[in-house]
């Protein structure tokens, strides 16, 4: 009959791409590759190595941008590794901003846990979508694309942020145009910008040329 037949089918496809293993937990001693830190060997895995604290308190947000990430993936929480997940801990003081940026490798999903943040991303038709948020809210933040984060209240703001890739990876916009050694003629033909400008965002970034 045809549905057993699609049963079946369906049951070995499910199986060939069950894992393998329980867990991966990231032995952090050995180099990262591609596809993530090799396994820690099972037999010195502890219930520590599924277990992170480092999101409990507050980042430092005393800087440039007023804002702090405190991650949790795989080179902070060993558990993650090979499992295709991470979250990491925003506070954004007054003004605070996490500037444009993208995740590579994963798609993001933000919940507001005190505070207002006005979140959104920009979609590759360069369409913008963008929301002012609150306590409670969550927003998702399609893989690959650019997206911020500002605290736009009248007091500290906090959220978590959980990702689909225990490696997300992370190119932050203003920092790849003025924080490296490239020309400041080449940026400025490339993005149109006032070169007086250019040299002074790269002088405060860290960027030389």
């Amino acid at each position: 009959m045809l549905i057993p037949s699609l049963v079946v089918f369906s049951l070995l496809f499910v199986s060939s791409f069950a894992s393998v293993q329980d867990f991966c937990v990231a032995d952090l001693k050995q180099s990262d590759t591609p596809s993530g830190f090799p396994c820690k060997d099972p037999k010195k895995v502890t219930e520590a190595d599924f277990v992170y604290s480092g999101i409990g308190k507050a980042g430092n947000t005393t800087n440039l941008i007023k804002a702090a990430v405190t991650p949790a993936f795989t080179a902070q929480f060993p558990g993650v590794n090979g499992l295709g997940i991470s979250i990491a801990r925003l506070d954004l003081a007054v003004g605070g901003v996490i500037p444009m940026h993208t995740h590579p490798g994963a798609s993001e999903l933000l919940v507001v846990i005190e505070g207002t943040i006005c979140a959104g991303f920009i979609s590759s038709a360069n369409t913008v979508y963008f929301k002012t948020l609150n306590k409670g809210d969550i927003m998702v933040f399609p893989q690959g694309l650019l997206h911020f984060q500002l605290n736009s209240g009248k007091s500290s703001a906090q959220a978590f942020v959980s990702f689909g890739s225990a490696v997300p990876g992370l190119q932050i916009t203003d920092f790849a145009l003025f924080a490296n050694e490239l020309p400041t003629e080449l940026v400025a033909a490339t993005t149109f910008l006032d070169v007086a400008q250019i040299k002074k965002l790269k002088g405060v970034l860290g960027g030389s040329n």
